[in-house]
């Protein structure tokens, strides 16, 4: 049951706990991919492996963790009503399958830094659709937006000759995943809403995984043949590359508007940044800790815009 009558002081501080604690979790996510891509850069460069095999196989890892553990700890979390199949199907082909799909075709054709720059434009999609709907952005909301992208452009670098001579099939791709992440983290908020993020990870997992399993059949992927340090490379990736910064960006997008969610998320670009530069030795440029200092900048504007506001979870009582 949702309670009625006036908000109390209590009431504000709670809401600015549960607030708070969003934002944390949205940053542990981002933090989780930043470094993961790390890992994820070396699988695809160093042992050439396909990006839409490893893509299969995190969801794969990630799904043979979770289901069990729902399985044994909490059955119920496996139980939709079937109204909702449509949802998580939905969710599943044009939200996590879209986001990868569109992502790594994007490096492939564009390079990482325009990919990254690109699907981070999902949280100023995310406030203009609320602004066709009526929702007018806070002017810090609308500031950080601005920063995360000025911030990201100079994170990532330039362009280079690789999009000087792409096609424009291939930059309508790159938009495109920046609408199928705006999509996924507003779609994703209606089944928040109703289902616990395990829930909603599991069948969107398995959607998507059903998805890559076509494309690329299992028996295909064991014929290749891959040694046992890159199965301990796939297992790492679908643990921390997938499974648990889903969990924590969900967790966080249940107490967060989802513009805000975004805005932090943008994170991201500059863990994975950082950690580049700590593991493989690739400095940074001082245009780059600029953008860093400006993504940072937007994830503080975001903290204290919206945050605290629209994100809240009705209780159960």
């Amino acid at each position: 049951m949702i309670r009625s009558g006036p908000i109390t002081f209590g009431d504000a501080v709670s809401s600015d706990r549960v607030a708070a604690r969003g934002r944390w979790l949205i940053f542990t996510a981002a933090a989780f991919w930043g470094t993961s891509a790390t890992l994820a850069r070396f699988v695809f460069r160093d042992r050439h492996v396909p990006p839409l095999t490893v893509v299969e196989l995190r969801l794969v890892v990630a799904l043979l963790v979770l289901g069990p553990w729902l399985a044994l700890s909490n059955r119920g979390a496996l139980r939709v009503a079937r109204a909702d199949w449509g949802y998580f199907l939905t969710l599943g082909l044009f939200g996590v399958a879209a986001i990868q799909s569109t992502y790594y075709y994007t490096i492939a054709r564009l390079g990482v830094g325009l990919a990254i720059l690109l699907q981070y434009l999902a949280p100023s999609l995310i406030v203009l659709y609320g602004v066709a709907r009526g929702r007018w952005p806070t002017g810090r909301t609308a500031l950080g937006v601005a920063a995360a992208i000025v911030g990201t452009a100079l994170l990532v670098g330039s362009a280079g000759t690789q999009a000087i001579r792409a096609r424009a099939f291939d930059w309508s791709v790159g938009f495109a995943s920046a609408v199928a992440f705006a999509f996924y983290v507003g779609y994703s908020k209606r089944g928040l809403a109703r289902y616990a993020p395990e829930t909603v990870l599991f069948y969107t997992f398995l959607v998507a995984a059903g998805l890559w399993a076509a494309v690329t059949p299992p028996w295909r992927i064991i014929a290749a043949g891959y040694d046992a340090s890159l199965w301990g490379m796939f297992l790492a990736l679908g643990v921390f590359s997938t499974l648990v910064p889903f969990a924590f960006f969900y967790a966080g997008l249940r107490r967060l508007p989802p513009a805000a969610a975004g805005i932090i998320a943008t994170m991201e670009p500059v863990i994975a940044v950082l950690s580049a530069a700590l593991f493989l030795g690739e400095g940074l440029r001082p245009l780059q800790w600029l953008g860093a200092a400006l993504v940072l900048a937007a994830t503080l504007l975001a903290s204290s815009g919206e945050a605290g506001t629209g994100g809240k979870v009705a209780e159960r009582t």
